[in-house]
């Protein structure tokens, strides 16, 4: 009698393990079925991030496009797929006069451009792109790096200049600050602006002084405006160079000094009192004060 109980409690204890078996492998299902749920949800959930967010990339984010002039294949497919990798639309001219007539035809927000080119050098080129466009950023990369070429680029247009071999995270940044200056020109500006005798039109960028019209080049033009817009305050060379150059002033060259001096046989040598002024190892400053 003693067996067939003990017996019996075995046989309901092995179909109780059983059960318990069996709604462990259920809860296991059941568990792995919700998480493999979850799992499907937070995929969902990503892929209706990723589509607003390439919305709100494509809408809300502006995409720039930018032209690069370059006759050496090589450097012309590193700079555009860099560039596409940051989000730019790019489009490539392997000569000056393609460039050129690329500009013409299509809208642009920035030029990159070499100065050794077939058909039409750098520097024509971007003169004959501030006949159509005065605004638009153009940035000279180029293997020439002597001061006189800079002046050159400078006399021609050009917004910055970068000397081949570049690092192009430094190319990107130059890149988005003349962007951003490029978009905060476009803002309404007031007509004018004016220190003592000097007239600087905001609008039409024509300088003159005592009522006589004075013919700059724009990177003159630039240097004069930002000094006026900082009158009476002393600008270091170094200072001058990151505002107006968008550049780190290099002490082996004198390029700021020169481009003083071009201001100085213009905007003051046929006329009194003089304004632009150097304060030994200090920099410049505009002031009728002096």
């Amino acid at each position: 009698m003693v067996r067939k109980r003990d017996e019996s409690f075995s046989g309901l204890q092995n179909k109780n393990k059983s059960t318990q078996i069996q709604l462990n492998e259920y809860a296991r299902r059941e568990n792995a079925t919700f998480f493999w749920h979850i799992f499907l949800y937070m995929g969902r959930l990503w892929q209706v991030f990723t589509i607003f967010a390439d919305i709100y990339h494509s809408r809300i984010i502006p995409m720039y496009t930018i032209l690069i002039i370059e006759d050496e294949p090589r450097v012309a497919n590193l700079l555009m797929n860099g560039l596409e990798e940051n989000g730019y639309q790019v489009m490539v001219a392997y000569d000056g006069l393609m460039g050129l007539r690329l500009f013409q035809a299509h809208s642009f927000d920035l030029v990159i451009s070499d100065i050794v080119l077939p058909k039409m050098n750098g520097f024509e080129l971007c003169k004959e792109i501030r006949k159509v466009n005065s605004c638009i950023p153009i940035l000279m990369l180029t293997a020439l790096g002597a001061t006189d070429d800079k002046l050159d680029g400078f006399d021609a247009g050009a917004d910055d200049y970068m000397v081949k071999p570049f690092d192009f995270r430094e190319l990107n940044a130059r890149i988005k600050v003349l962007l951003k200056r490029g978009n905060s020109d476009k803002k309404d500006l007031p007509h004018e602006l004016s220190y003592a005798d000097l007239r600087i039109d905001l609008q039409g960028k024509n300088v003159e002084r005592n009522g006589i019209s004075i013919k700059l080049s724009p990177k003159e033009y630039n240097l004069l405006l930002y000094m006026v817009e900082n009158a009476e305050r002393v600008l270091s060379r170094i200072e001058i160079a990151e505002k107006v150059w968008n550049t780190h002033f290099d002490t082996g060259t004198n390029f700021i000094d020169v481009y003083i001096n071009y201001l100085r046989k213009k905007i003051d040598r046929n006329f009194e009192p003089k304004l632009i002024h150097t304060k030994a190892g200090m920099g410049f400053i505009l002031t009728d004060k002096l």
